[in-house]
């Protein structure tokens, strides 16, 4: 009985990984080519080459190099940026392919990206810094995962639990202020603009009304229901643990119980009346 209670209050949130996961197909080949870029400009000493042809020059880009809005998610500047955005990719787009399908991933995915792109150029359209990464279309999916998975845990550094939906806030809000600082380096300006990129097609787009859409609300309902069922389940154990240690109160009284069992009586009593239930 004693275990049972223990692993009832144990915090199990919703994964982020799941464990059964393998690569979507969108998802493995977009990594593949990210790194085979990455050893190339690297291994090759291409990197210089790339930035000169392919990487997002705002001043440039509204030149003519229009397609650098298109290949500068390919591209990016060092091993941990890369691991970071890979990483990314793999946890949010794998859970995102499978609800969307692989052709809806992948077109959100390049949308959130040249939306990225082209706000950052937008607002530093004399600049001739060059920007690199697929950051846009990773903040993109991040919003797209904390909108659809709004409840599951999500680790900063590994360590501290935070709800999707928190964190994506977390993240838009430092994007936001960090963007106010255009000496850092980074292109906060393309995090946030993936961001809002996804969110106004999320929301206004023509993911609403097509197959894709349905079957992302058809996924967000499924879970609301699994959700509902495993708080049904767990009240009816909390209900059954308290019963019998009220049944064990009446044939030895309170003072029968050992400190433990008063503690896990004094918790379930609290689950209880914080669920509405006498």
């Amino acid at each position: 009985m004693k275990q049972r209670f223990a692993k009832l209050f144990e915090q199990q949130p919703l994964r982020f990984i799941n464990p059964e996961m393998t690569w979507t197909e969108v998802v493995k080949y977009l990594i593949l080519i990210n790194i085979t870029v990455f050893a190339a400009q690297e291994i090759l000493g291409l990197y210089p080459l790339f930035i000169e042809n392919f990487a997002l020059i705002p001043g440039e880009f509204f030149h003519g190099r229009v397609w650098t809005l298109f290949t500068y998610m390919f591209l990016h500047g060092g091993f941990s940026h890369i691991l970071f955005n890979m990483l990314a990719l793999w946890m949010f787009g794998s859970m995102l392919e499978r609800v969307w399908g692989s052709k809806e991933f992948l077109k959100y995915y390049l949308l959130t990206g040249l939306g990225g792109g082209l706000c950052y150029a937008l607002f530093n359209m004399d600049s001739f810094v060059p920007t690199v990464g697929a950051s846009g279309a990773i903040y993109g999916l991040l919003l797209a995962y904390a909108v659809l998975f709004p409840d599951n845990i999500i680790y900063i550094w590994f360590v501290i639990p935070v709800k999707a939906k928190y964190f994506a806030m977390i993240f838009g809000v430092i994007e936001f202020l960090a963007s106010f600082n255009p000496g850092s380096g980074v292109a906060h300006l393309a995090h946030l603009g993936g961001m809002v990129m996804g969110y106004v097609y999320l929301k206004w787009g023509r993911l609403r009304h097509t197959a894709p859409g349905r079957r992302m609300r058809e996924w967000q309902k499924k879970m609301e229901e699994a959700k509902q069922e495993r708080e049904e389940l767990q009240v009816d154990e909390v209900r059954r643990e308290v019963d019998e240690l009220l049944d064990k109160i009446n044939k030895v009284g309170m003072d029968g119980l050992t400190k433990d069992e008063q503690k896990r009586l004094e918790k379930a009593s609290k689950f209880l009346r914080d669920k509405g239930i006498n």
